[in-house]
């Protein structure tokens, strides 16, 4: 069965989203961002929208990111903010030009871009919200087919290799980015972790992927590997021929306490029985000599 591929268009409002990060210490990671939209679908367009002067430090950051910078005039001269406008008419005009854009990302809090969701919606395109906490609308928020906050994508810190089981640092690079990519097909609710989706993502997420690169023959070798250290659990459908992944995570530690407890049962309420033995019927089982059958004879007697 082909899995359903999304083409993303990315549109950020610079000038909005610096407002969230007055004051702060933290600065806005573009990569942050990228990892998780990635994870949704190809991003076939970037672009940011801002008076770049205001904010060299990052548009080095942004242009590597390979995010095409719109620059816009001050607002000294226009009076006003135009990246609003600005943004809106190239979104627009992607929407009717390339059909095969389904879903439009805008980062922002603004809920100037409101006429933009519903008029994205209207046309069957999916829309994605992200911004932050304290400088994002509630209208903005509650109108996007989905919303992220920037923040929420700190608790999502990758795996971490050195913690990770390999008998190198290639090795564990790579189970490192298997768990990453199963955890952001959990996070996209896919039902179903088949081999062929999660090289996908991970392509998606690491574009120079290449299991043979990490010392692996094949990627069904790679998943084996992950097996044979406990990091996920396997299946292989008779049908499709293929291997999917059953469990990973936080999961495969719930089964191995699991499995510890029934252990921890089994030895307290004594040896179990024999696999033989537990499928005859009671009714069936030879009686010891000297019980009832032999009372009988002894009374006939």
């Amino acid at each position: 069965m082909k899995e359903e591929r999304h083409l993303l268009g990315v549109f950020l409002d610079f000038e909005n989203l610096a407002l969230g990060f007055r004051g702060q210490d933290d600065r806005f990671d573009v990569e942050r961002v990228l990892a998780r939209l990635v994870e949704k679908g190809n991003i076939v367009v970037k672009r940011a929208y801002a008076d770049w002067k205001r904010f060299p430090g990052y548009a080095r950051s942004l242009q590597e990111a390979a995010f095409e910078l719109l620059q816009l005039p001050p607002r000294g001269i226009t009076g006003k903010n135009s990246a609003d406008m600005r943004l809106c008419v190239d979104v627009l005009d992607l929407c009717y030009s390339k059909s095969h854009i389904d879903s439009f990302v805008v980062i922002s809090g603004d809920s100037d871009f409101l006429p933009l969701v519903s008029k994205l919606k209207e046309n069957g395109r999916t829309v994605i919200g992200l911004g932050m906490k304290e400088s994002t609308s509630s209208l903005l928020r509650d109108n996007c087919d989905e919303f992220i906050y920037y923040e929420d994508l700190e608790a999502e810190a990758p795996a971490d290799p050195v913690a990770l089981p390999g008998e190198d640092e290639k090795e564990r690079e790579a189970y490192a980015l298997l768990l990453d990519s199963l955890n952001a097909l959990r996070r996209e609710n896919r039902e179903s972790y088949w081999a062929s989706l999660i090289k996908e993502t991970m392509v998606r997420k690491k574009p120079s992927f290449n299991e043979s690169y990490y010392g692996f023959k094949s990627f069904s070798a790679l998943l084996e590997g992950a097996a044979a250290r406990d990091l996920v659990a396997l299946e292989r459908d008779p049908n499709r021929r293929t291997l999917r992944v059953s469990a990973f995570g936080d999961e495969m530690k719930r089964a191995r306490r699991e499995a510890r407890e029934a252990g921890a049962r089994r030895r307290v309420e004594g040896r179990p029985r024999d696999a033989a033995e537990r499928l005859v019927p009671a009714s069936r089982r030879r009686r010891p000599s000297g019980g009832a059958s032999g009372g009988a004879a002894e009374r006939r007697d």
